[in-house]
C-alpha cells in the first residue's frame, strides 16, 4: 500500500476545499437546506461542470473522471467537513456503482453519461430502515426469506407485477435519500410467490412516470434530505437481466458507500474538532483560555487520536476496496464522530446546544448516520460474522463461557 497520495489525489483534495470553503459556510448550509430542492442547484451545477464531481468514479468511456474510490473517499470527507447538501452520495456511491454492476450496454450508455454530468441525479429506493442490511452492511441481504428486508404490498416495501412484457409497481419506499429531487430511482421491489420470492432493482424516472408520489420527510439531519416514495402501479423497467445477482450486487456496492459515508464522518469529526480547538483558545474562565487546562487538553488530544485512526482506517477502505473493510472503517468513522461531536457539544458549554451555533449540526449529523446507515455495534458485528470470527462449531458458546 502507497501511503503518499499522488499530485492529482492532492490537487483534487485542495481544488474542492477551496470551492467550498468560499461557497458553502455555515450560512449558505442553513439556506440550502430550506430550499425546495434541500441543496444549492447553483453550486451542484458548479461542481459538476468546473470540477467533475459527480463523474469523478465514472468510467472514461461514459464521460467520467475514471477515478477510483479513494479520489471518491476524499472528495467525500471535503465534503463532510462543510457538512455540503447534495445529491453527491446518492448519486456517486449508489446509483452509478449499481448502474455499473447490473445495468445493460444500452443502460450504461443511456445513463451513466448524464449521470457523471450531475444533469441527473439518482438514488436507490428501499423499504423504511433496510438500507444498511440491503446493502449487506448489518445483514446477509436476506432476512428470514430470501429477500426478506425487500418486503412487499402488504407487508411493506414494494411489490412487482409483471404484465406481459412489461413490469407494475406498487407499494412504498422510506428515508431515500434525496428522493424527492432524483431524477432517476433504482427501486428495490419484492417479485414471486413464497416458493420463489426474491428482490429485482428497476430503473423509474419520476418525472416521466405515472401514479409516483414523493413527499420530503422532516429529518434529524437537515444536510440529508429524506423523502417518502409512494408507487401506485407505476410502470418500470428492470435494471440489467431478470436473473441477474442483485443481492451480490448491492454486497459490492455497500463497501463503496460505507467507505464514502466514513469519509464524510471523518471529515465533519475534523471540523467539528478544529472548531472546538479555535473555541478552547479564545474562552476564558478563571482568567485564562480554557485550552489551557489540562484536563481539557487531554480530551482534546483523544478526539484528535480518534479522528487520525478513523481517517486511516478510511484510506486502508479506499484502498482495498473490500465490503467488509468498508463496513468497519464506517464502524469506526460513526464512533469517532460520535464521541468528537458529543464532546464538541460539552466544550462549547451551553452555546454549544443552541440553534445559533454551527456545533449542533455536525452533532445531528453523527447521530442521524448512525440511526440511518447503522449503529456502530451491529456494522461491527455483521464483519465479525463475515470473517467468520465466530462459528456454529463452538465459537459464541466459548465467548459466552
Amino acid at each position: 500500500m502507497h501511503t503518499a497520495f499522488t499530485e492529482e489525489q492532492v490537487e483534487i483534495r485542495r481544488t474542492l476545499r477551496d470551492v467550498l470553503l468560499k461557497r458553502c459556510g455555515p450560512d449558505e448550509v442553513r439556506a440550502a437546506v430550506l430550499t425546495p430542492a434541500g441543496h444549492d442547484l447553483r453550486l451542484w451545477h458548479s461542481l459538476a461542470d468546473q470540477l467533475g464531481l459527480p463523474g469523478l468514479a465514472v468510467q472514461q468511456q461514459y464521460g467520467g473522471a475514471g477515478c477510483g474510490l479513494l479520489e471518491l473517499a476524499l472528495a467525500c470527507e471535503e465534503a463532510g467537513r462543510v457538512l455540503l447538501p447534495s445529491p453527491l452520495t446518492a448519486t456517486a456511491a449508489l446509483t452509478v456503482p449499481l448502474v455499473t454492476a447490473l445495468g445493460t450496454p444500452q443502460q450504461r450508455a443511456g445513463l451513466l453519461p448524464r449521470l457523471a454530468s450531475g444533469r441527473l441525479t439518482g438514488t436507490l429506493a428501499v423499504p423504511n430502515g433496510t438500507l444498511p442490511d440491503a446493502l449487506g452492511l448489518t445483514g446477509d441481504g436476506c432476512g428470514r426469506l430470501r429477500a426478506g428486508w425487500s418486503g412487499g404490498g402488504r407487508a411493506g416495501g414494494v411489490q412487482a407485477r409483471r404484465t406481459g412484457d412489461s413490469w407494475r409497481l406498487y407499494g412504498e419506499a422510506g428515508q431515500v435519500l434525496d428522493g424527492h429531487t432524483a431524477g432517476l430511482l433504482l427501486v428495490a421491489a419484492h417479485t414471486g410467490g413464497y416458493a420463489c420470492s426474491r428482490t429485482l432493482l428497476f430503473v423509474l424516472r419520476p418525472e416521466e412516470a405515472r401514479g409516483v408520489v414523493r413527499t420530503r420527510l422532516t429529518a434529524l439531519d437537515e444536510t440529508r434530505p429524506q423523502a417518502g416514495i409512494e408507487l401506485r402501479d407505476v410502470e418500470a423497467e428492470p435494471l440489467g437481466q431478470v436473473d441477474s445477482d442483485v443481492r451480490g450486487a448491492l454486497a459490492g456496492v455497500g463497501g463503496v458507500v460505507a467507505t464514502a459515508l466514513a469519509a464524510e464522518a471523518v471529515g465533519a469529526a475534523d471540523r467539528a474538532l478544529e472548531r472546538t480547538v479555535e473555541y478552547a483558545r479564545v474562552r476564558e474562565q478563571f482568567g485564562r483560555p480554557i485550552g489551557s487546562f489540562q484536563a481539557v487538553k487531554h480530551r482534546l488530544a483523544d478526539l484528535y487520536v480518534a479522528v487520525q485512526a478513523a481517517r486511516s482506517a478510511v484510506y486502508y477502505a479506499a484502498w482495498s476496496g473490500r465490503p467488509a473493510v468498508g463496513g468497519l472503517a464506517l464502524a469506526q468513522a460513526l464512533e469517532a464522530a460520535q464521541v468528537v461531536t458529543a464532546e464538541a457539544v460539552q466544550l462549547h458549554g451551553g452555546i454549544g446546544v443552541t440553534w445559533e451555533h454551527d456545533v449542533q449540526m455536525y452533532f445531528k449529523r453523527a447521530a442521524s448516520d448512525a440511526l440511518l446507515f447503522g449503529s456502530v455495534h451491529r456494522l461491527r458485528e455483521r464483519a465479525a460474522d463475515v470473517a467468520g470470527l465466530f462459528d456454529a462449531a463452538g465459537g459464541r458458546e466459548a465467548v459466552v463461557l
